[in-house]
């Protein structure tokens, strides 16, 4: 049996990877680690969100941040210490990896690391409308 969805109506032309996307990070999401997602005014009408992560322990060079194919992704790999001889371990060395759907035109501003969050910077320029008219060519 075949899944309907929004993305295969036949007036929504090359969508077809969005819903492929979707369904990727609806398989990937858990709750670790947690985010906020803030959006604020930019200059010159755009737009600016900040994703903060919390990253306590992880060190920069246990962070990555990657886009790829419209996909923000984060990741952090922590590796255990063998040197190390616990009485009692609550926190655990763990990896993760976060991924966001970006919209065409995001930008990446940067990331900062501070006081165990991670806060990637992003901006949505103010979208130029362009209408233009096609010919029609007899055949």
């Amino acid at each position: 049996m075949s899944r309907i969805s929004v993305f295969s109506a036949p007036f929504l032309l090359g969508f077809d990877s969005f819903e492929e996307r979707i369904d990727r990070l609806a398989r990937s999401a858990d709750g670790y680690p947690p985010y906020n997602i803030e959006r604020m005014p930019g200059e010159d009408g755009a737009e600016l969100f900040q994703i903060s992560i919390a990253v306590a322990g992880f060190s920069l060079t246990e962070l990555e941040v990657m886009v790829e194919d419209n996909q923000l992704m984060v990741r952090g790999r922590q590796k255990d210490d063998p040197g190390r001889d616990y009485l009692h371990r609550g926190i655990a060395a763990r990896q993760f990896q976060r991924s966001f759907l970006l919209a065409d035109g995001m930008e990446i501003k940067g990331a900062t690391l501070g006081h165990g969050m991670l806060v990637v910077t992003l901006e949505r320029p103010r979208a130029t409308k362009i209408a233009r008219r096609i010919d029609i060519r007899s055949l």
